[in-house]
């Protein structure tokens, strides 16, 4: 039964083991205040050797903070170029995909002012139908407009390649050396930039004189008579 007393067997087996674990467990406690004592005794009797691993430490750490820090920043760095470079790409692609599909409606935009130059509506009839194309090519024109195209003005300016195609070449009296003179196909610019060059017509200056070529003649000096 649960309730009864130990015999007298039980309590001498109880105190023996009591008796032969109580030294081992005497010996851990001394062992582990012996080396505690040996660690403190070691601090204190070398104080100067302690703060010289702490400084040590001290640095270390501090090394790889800056060598993590550096880390950040250059991945930063590259990420935020990235990004950057991300963004000007895509500006790029959007500018050619625009400059793409404005350029293929140019040519509309031409033959839209042929036309208007040929049309010479007669009857009423006919100015109902030229005033509706009229109001087309202006709506047209407002679109380009609206998306940063604008007309070059090239006549009378100087020639330039980056502006202009020059498709004929004639002499001028009128007009100097490398001056435009004819505008055969209108340029565009899209938000300051070219988006077709204008094909034009370029002086060469007056030709050759025919008058004044005795004058030259008489200013040559005369073979003496033998």
């Amino acid at each position: 039964m649960s309730g009864e007393a130990p015999t007298p067997e039980q309590e001498q087996s109880v105190e023996q083991n009591e008796a032969a674990t109580a030294p081992e467990a005497e010996a851990t406690n001394n062992e582990a205040i012996s080396d505690a004592s040996s660690v403190s005794d070691a601090t204190a009797a070398d104080p100067s050797q302690r703060l010289q691993q702490l400084e040590q430490e001290l640095q270390k750490l501090t090394q790889e903070h800056e060598t993590l820090q550096s880390q950040y920043m250059r991945i930063a760095a590259d990420f935020d170029n990235f990004r950057k470079r991300q963004s000007r790409d895509q500006d790029d692609l959007r500018q050619q995909l625009v400059c793409s599909t404005l350029s293929e409606i140019l040519p509309v935009v031409d033959n839209f002012e042929r036309a208007r130059q040929q049309l010479n509506p007669e009857g009423e009839e006919a100015q109902a139908l030229h005033r509706s194309y009229q109001g087309l090519y202006k709506q047209l024109v407002e679109v380009l407009k609206q998306q940063g195209v604008a007309r070059m003005e090239v006549v009378g300016q100087d020639f330039d390649p980056t502006l202009h195609e020059a498709v004929l070449r004639e002499e001028s009296h009128d007009h100097r050396e490398d001056v435009v003179i004819e505008e055969l196909q209108r340029g565009y610019h899209l938000n300051g930039k070219v988006l077709r060059h204008a094909m034009v017509k370029v002086s060469m200056g007056p030709g050759p004189s025919t008058d004044g070529s005795d004058s030259v003649d008489a200013d040559q000096p005369q073979a003496q008579e033998g």
